[in-house]
This record gives structure tokens, sequence and C-alpha cells, in this order.
């Protein structure tokens, strides 16, 4: 699911350094709103009303009103997510939508059709973030979460990796076949992975610990699974409530995890505008600018897996001071800017190995809030809503396209918001890590669940005792089974 998603979602700018940009006359900042319509949907008679030349100055007037896709639906979609009977197949309903939008891309003709389709896309992709995350959380425990983390953000930079070969061969072998350009045949390979990984998810994905049982759990397997994570996954299953806002926005995780969430995609906006350096300052092939930010996605795969593997046996806080120290000095780099290609080349192949960063900060919260699932959800879904709402207009700003590749107003603030971001979740590592060791109430010993929903030595305990008797029962069936034979 995200190797699919981040091949929809990427294959916007591998398209429109090749060939997109002349076939349907775009310019100016329109790469930018083509992202910007990802997160925001606009109203069809307000684009039909869209003055093409003051999208090219920068202005986004639109006289009707607008509703924020990706933002919008981050709140609604994730509350029906944390509903145990829909959680199996909320995502991949979504998921067959994506696959038939992105097909839609391929019909284009005009840049305002691009403007709608990416908006519908942003709305439906609204749930998968968050989402996944929530029933990651669902299933496994602290030191088993992080590798599973670990391996669905690498299939988030594996796909952003291939849309780059994809996009090399099509361009190379496909452009004119059937009187499609090579930058829709894009569109069209993409559309025919999403599919079929769309159905199968009806068939495979699990939901939530509490959703009905699937076809490929026995009996056994799956109150087994239910059993041993009993002391930690909280009761009932009600989902996200107003009840539960309320609790939420009392505690300082909350704000904690938004403000460092606003900072995280800030600081990483400029990571895949590679390409716009390399068509600007370069003479390279077409090919070879697809291809070449691959590496940076391929250390970022390898990144999210290193990253996720030593959380559980290194200290977390080091951890994620080493990855914000590369982003940092990556940054330095591109603020200074007038150095050789070489240094450049480092500095957006260096950065990926901040990729990090999100596996460790969500599974952070997973572990940290895993006692109250439905808070969980909701902080996961505020840090998407409130990142978004900067998403889609900070970067009008800071990164326009006329000022690519330099980016003069993007490249200092992104370094602000980098060391941002490290020092708010150091804090909250710190801070949360002091209420596991204590009770709601100062000088008390903890108890199963603090008033913040962390994990307690208590908790930690039980989950020991409960893998004991996990592993007698297994035995047991083993013998049972070897008898019976």
């Amino acid at each position: 699911m995200p190797f699919d998603q981040y091949l929809d979602q990427t294959n916007i700018t591998n398209a429109y350094v090749s060939g997109m940009k002349e076939d349907l006359n775009a310019g100016g900042n329109d790469l930018n709103y083509f992202n910007v319509a990802y997160y925001t949907a606009c109203t069809c008679d307000s684009l039909a009303r869209w003055d093409r030349a003051k999208w090219r100055a920068g202005a986004l007037e639109i006289d009707g009103g607008s509703l924020f896709a990706d933002v919008v639906g981050q709140w609604p979609l994730i509350a029906l997510q944390s509903k145990p009977r829909l959680a199996p197949y909320l995502l991949p309903t979504m998921e067959i939508i994506w696959a038939v939008l992105t097909f839609c891309q391929a019909r284009v003709t005009k840049v305002w059709h691009l403007y709608i389709i990416r908006a519908l896309l942003g709305f439906f992709s609204a749930p998968s973030f968050g989402g996944t995350h929530l029933v990651l959380g669902s299933w496994y425990k602290q030191e088993e979460l992080f590798k599973r983390a670990g391996v669905w953000f690498m299939g988030n930079s594996v796909g952003q990796m291939f849309s780059g070969y994809l996009q090399a061969a099509a361009y190379n072998n496909l452009s004119g076949v059937n009187g499609y350009s090579g930058w829709k045949w894009l569109f069209i390979i993409n559309g025919i992975i999403t599919l079929p990984i769309s159905f199968l998810g009806f068939a495979v994905f699990p939901g939530l610990i509490n959703s009905p049982k699937k076809w490929y759990f026995t009996e056994t397997e799956f109150s087994l699974a239910k059993s041993r994570l009993s002391y930690n996954q909280g009761s009932g299953d009600s989902g996200v409530t107003i009840k539960t806002v309320k609790n939420v926005v009392r505690k300082p995780m909350f704000w904690i995890c938004v403000a460092t969430y606003i900072c995280m995609i800030q600081a990483h906006y400029w990571e895949g505008y590679m390409v716009l350096w390399l068509k600007a300052d370069t003479n390279l092939s077409i090919s070879l600018i697809n291809i070449l930010p691959t590496f940076s996605y391929l250390i970022s795969a390898l990144s999210s897996w290193l990253g996720t593997t030593l959380a559980g046996k290194v200290s977390r806080p080091g951890l994620w001071t080493f990855q914000a120290s590369c982003s940092v000095f990556s940054l330095i780099l591109m603020n200074i800017w007038n150095i050789p290609n070489g240094l450049k080349f480092f500095a957006f192949y260096f950065t990926g190995i901040s990729a990090m960063a999100s596996p460790i900060f969500y599974s952070w919260i997973n572990s940290t809030m895993r006692d109250n699932p439905a808070e969980r959800a909701l902080i996961i879904s505020t840090c998407m809503t409130m990142g978004y709402c900067t998403y889609i207009w900070v970067p009008l700003f800071t990164f326009p396209t006329v000022e690519a590749p330099r980016f003069r107003h993007g490249y200092p603030p992104s370094l602000v918001f980098s060391v941002a971001e490290w020092g708010l979740t150091f804090f909250g590592m710190w801070y949360m890590g002091g209420k596991a060791l204590q009770g709601p109430d100062k000088g008390e010993p903890a108890s199963e669940q603090s008033s913040e929903g962390v994990r307690t030595p208590e908790v930690e305990q039980k989950d020991r005792e409960l893998d004991e008797l996990a592993s007698t029962q297994v035995i047991a069936k083993a013998h049972s089974t070897a008898v019976l034979s």
C-alpha cells in the first residue's frame, strides 16, 4: 500500500520534467499548485474562472469556496478508520479510487484538469498515512512496532524511487505508443500497478486488533494476538468521540506532536526538488534527470529500516539527534549554495539519512499512547491535518517554482524548521519518559496506565508474563498436534 500510494503521489514531479510541462503549456508556479491541489480541493465552477495569468504570477484567486481535501479528509476518515468493523475495508476502497484517478491523469489536456484530479487524489488518500499507523499500533508491541514501521516507510521511499525508473523507461520506450506521450504512460503504468493491490487489500488487510477475524487467522491465533496486548490496547470499540477530543487536547503530548509534525514536513519539503536543480543547472538527459534522484530515495529506504531497527537497541534521543544532524548539515550546504555540484549531490543524498525521522516519530507516538487507541488515532490525524494546513500555503512562499533551483526564500526557513523539529521531539521524549516513571500525581507510584497513556514498568512486566504464557500455549499446541498425528 505505501509503495503504490507514493508511486502515484510522486509521479507528478517526474512527469513535469519529462514533457508534461511543455504538452500542457504549464509554467511559472504550476508545479507548486499541482502539489497544492493534492491537498486542496476546489469547486469546479471556481476552477473554470481561474485566471491563468494570476496563477503564473503566484496569486491564488478563487471565486467560490474551497474544500481542504487532504486536510478535511483527515479527521472524518481517520475517525472511520478507528471503527473496528470499517477498518479492514476503508483503505482498500480508497486505493481503488486512487487507481482510477491515476488513470485519469493520462487523459488530461489542460492544466486545470490536473488540478481537479490532484485534489480528488488528495482527499481519498487522506486516511492512508495515519490510518496505516493506527493499524500498526493496534497489533504490535513497542519492540515490534519500530521494525514494522520501518518496513512501511521503506515502501514509501521505494515507491518514490520506482517512479523515477518508470518515467525514464516510459520516456525512452513508450513515447508516442498509441498516441500517448511518455509522461502519460507513467500514469497508466502506475494505475495498472495500483489496481490489483487494491483488490488484494480486501482479502488480506487486517484492520484493527478488535476488528472481525480475517480468514487467514485460526481462532487460537486470533485469540493469542488479542490476549498478548490485552493490557495495553484499551477497551471498547467506540473509536474517536467528542470525549476523546476533550481529553486529548489537554495533554502536552498532543501539542508536542502537532508542533513537531508541522516542522517536519516543512523542513523536508525541499528534498523532492532535486529534479528541478538537475534540469536547470545541468545538461543531463531526461532519463538521467529522472534516475539520479532515485539514489536519495534508496538511501531513505535503507535509513528507514536501519533507524527503526536500532531504535529498540540504542538511545532513541541519540538516534533522533543523529538523523537531525544529517538534515541540518545538508541544509547548511544548500544555504551556502555556491559550492561545487558534487557537494550539492552530496547534500541531496546525505539528507536521505533523515528519512528515519518519520518512522521513529510515529512509532514513538504509537508506543507512548498505545493504551489509548482512540487518542492515538486523534493525535496522528491531527498531526497530519495541522501539518498539511501549513503544507498547502507555506511552500508557495518558500519554494515557488519560479525561484528554482536556488530557492533563496526556502532553504533558510527549512534549516530553522529542521532544528525546531529536533528540539521539540527531543523534549517530548524526555518529558514523556519522565511521565512513565511517576503516577498522575507527583510522587505517587506509577500505575498501570498513567494520565498520558504512556507505558509503565507494570505494563511491561505484564507483557513479559503474557509472552511466556503465549510460548507455553504454542508448545502445548505443537505437542497435541504431534500426539494426534
